[in-house]
């Protein structure tokens, strides 16, 4: 699997949230660097679990479209008379 990219935007305000995050929630201060090693490594761990979960999610929404287009299916069959009368 290939690693996840984030727009450096993004990954700024993400390690902005990290850094507030060690300081209200753990009361130390980390910096830049060190918020932004944090995100690769947490990316790097969480991503294999974030994706299959995504796969599971996107199985069971695509097995719930197949069974409403297979009623839909039966419901346009066309009764069957018998041509013996």
């Amino acid at each position: 699997m290939q690693p996840i990219k984030i727009q450096r935007e993004h990954k700024l305000q993400i390690t902005s949230s990290i850094q507030d995050y060690f300081e209200t929630e753990l009361s130390s201060e980390i910096g830049q660097l060190a918020s932004e090693n944090f995100l690769d490594f947490m990316l790097k761990e969480l991503s294999p679990y974030i994706y299959n979960q995504a796969l599971a999610d996107a199985r069971k929404v695509i097995e719930q479209k197949m069974i409403s287009i297979e009623e839909e299916l039966y419901a346009l069959e066309q009764p069957l008379t018998s041509a013996r009368r």
